[in-house]
């Protein structure tokens, strides 16, 4: 069932998703803050740039592809919507906003579609839209279907806001399909100063315990009114469930004549109760080892509390704005069917290595990206610049530039590898999506790579290269590794798109870091690796660390 789609997660969930066939939805939507994002690459040591990638950016203009999606909510079965939306329109006009709301409204439809009917739906907002998205959830699933606004304190208050009270919240809004939808009670651990208050009794064995309450609030219950240990009182149980508590050393009485109380153990209680109001989960550092680069990443404790909270093993789990994969993984971990959509493929390529890495062996299916050579000529048709990512994502680099970052200066794609300790060395990846390469574009790769003091160039290319370029390419020598002087590392490589889909070609360089100066590795989650360990013992190999 573990499914990664890249495409719009409107025409996803119209044309992949079946009725009444996911268990939990979450989504955490771009918030029309009219700001770009941009997905960050860290350079190793001793390089001076850091690649930015517009990730995606959240504006929303109102324009033809607004009022289409306007008309298709128009004529919708949920006439509640249209009303809505159509009321919304006479009130904002045809603005950034209404296009936001308009483009949300469609995708709700269809993910209220796709629940089951004890399914639930969390839409992460912030408090400038939240007002607005609460209307359309009303519309679409009912306002008696409304379960929580919870508050996630994501960061401290800063003192740079000079008119108004700092933001440091955001909002997810909880609504369920049916009336009676899977929630599981989360608990957090109790706060040590209330621990201290109130668990201040020891057993001999050292269990900690704090004394409750063993009489009734209803006074008026003859059938619970006896002496026990010499005080009479309206109890709360029989009195043969007191004399079975007392045997079993769970009342104490401290004096004689004193009211009895029942010991309550720490270990017995599951924590605090979490209320709507989450302060206990920071928002992720770029220092944390979670980050990936990606903007507006959430923790991952996040969302494995959600999911704990609202599905249980085996259920599925679904993202349609999945981004860098914080949805999935955490389903992943917590044993969940999962099914996560993007529309850009830095996403999809950046949440297939994260999987990779933190579950070895994982297996899940993509959909929506090129798998033979004519779905690859069909993207660089549709967008060169999605081309050029999962062109660059197919030899294991970091896209370079976007289409607002001017002249790339004849580089698609950076990768960094590392043949003798504690010095970086890179490799410029040149992609060509056109019907038509030459000699000369292999001439300016070879100058590219002297010019930005690389050690290897790739010329990754759709169409099969001339013999001209070939023998081009064969003029820049070989790259010589101190520590790999058998290899044969051709300074230029010629891949093309075919060759690397049917694994005929891969790029050739030596690379002691296994890939981790290029990209950031996701942590190798524990029970994955208890399963590859296990497998390394099996073979006598070294268990992994």
């Amino acid at each position: 069932m573990n499914k990664l789609y890249f495409g719009d997660c409107l025409d996803v969930l119209r044309n992949e998703i079946p009725d009444e066939s996911v268990d939990l939805v979450y989504l955490d939507p771009p918030f029309n803050s009219s700001r770009n994002y941009n997905l960050l690459f860290k350079a190793p040591s001793g390089h001076q740039s850091e690649a930015q990638i517009e990730a995606f950016h959240d504006t929303w203009h109102w324009g033809e592809q607004a009022e289409r999606e306007f008309r298709q909510l128009l004529v919708q079965p949920n006439t509640q919507v249209s009303e809505l939306l159509s009321s919304l329109r006479r009130f904002l006009g045809e603005n950034d906003l209404m296009a936001y709301l308009t483009m949300i409204g469609n995708r709700i439809l269809e993910l209220h579609r796709s629940l089951r009917s004890t399914g639930s739906l969390y839409l992460h907002c912030d408090p400038s839209a939240s007002h607005y998205l609460k209307i359309v959830l009303d519309a679409v699933f009912g306002p008696e279907r409304f379960g929580n606004e919870i508050s996630w304190l994501r960061s401290q208050p800063k003192s740079h806001t000079s008119i108004n009270f700092p933001n440091c919240r955001d909002v997810i809004l909880r609504y369920t399909k049916g009336n009676n939808p899977k929630f599981f009670k989360v608990y957090t651990a109790h706060d040590p100063k209330y621990l201290k208050k109130f668990y201040r009794f020891q057993d001999p064995d050292g269990r900690r315990y704090r004394l409750g309450d063993l009489t009734n609030p209803n006074k008026d219950r003859p059938n619970l009114t006896y002496e026990f240990l010499g005080v009479t009182r309206v109890w709360r149980w029989t009195k043969d469930r007191m004399q079975k508590a007392l045997e079993e050393g769970r009342i104490v009485q401290s004096k004689p004549g004193s009211v009895p109380a029942f010991k309550r153990y720490l270990d017995d209680m599951q924590g605090q109760p979490i209320s709507d109001n989450w302060s206990d989960i920071e928002h992720l550092h770029g220092s944390s080892n979670e980050a990936l680069g990606y903007p507006t990443q959430k923790p991952q404790a996040l969302l494995e509390r959600i999911i704990e909270a609202s599905s249980e093993p085996g259920d599925v789990v679904m993202d349609p704005f999945c981004g860098c994969g914080t949805a999935v993984h955490a389903a992943q971990k917590l044993n969940r069917q999962w099914i996560g959509i993007d529309i850009t493929h830095l996403a999809i390529s950046l949440i297939e290595k994260r999987l990779n890495d933190a579950f070895p062996g994982i297996v899940f299916g993509v959909y929506g990206t090129p798998k033979d050579l004519e779905g690859a000529k069909n993207l660089a048709l549709r967008d060169k610049y999605q081309f050029q990512w999962w062109a660059c994502s197919l030899v294991g680099a970091q896209p370079w530039q976007d289409k607002k970052k001017g002249a790339d200066r004849g580089i698609d794609g950076i990768i960094y590898f590392q043949d003798e300790k504690g010095i970086p060395k890179k490799i410029i990846v040149s992609v060509k999506g056109g019907e038509t390469v030459g000699r000369a574009m292999i001439a300016d790769l070879k100058n590219t790579v002297e010019r930005e003091k690389a050690q290897i160039g790739l010329f990754v290319t759709l169409t099969a290269p001339t013999r001209e370029m070939v023998k081009e390419a064969l003029t820049a020598g070989f790259y010589e590794s101190p520590n790999f002087p058998s290899g044969e590392y051709p300074k230029i490589q010629i891949l093309t798109i075919e060759g690397l889909l049917n694994a005929t070609q891969y790029p050739r360089y030596p690379d002691l870091s296994q890939g981790s100066y290029t990209f950031k590795r996701a942590t190798l989650e524990l029970n994955a690796a208890e399963e590859v360990n296990d497998l390394f013992r099996e073979k006598g190999m070294e268990p992994y660390t």
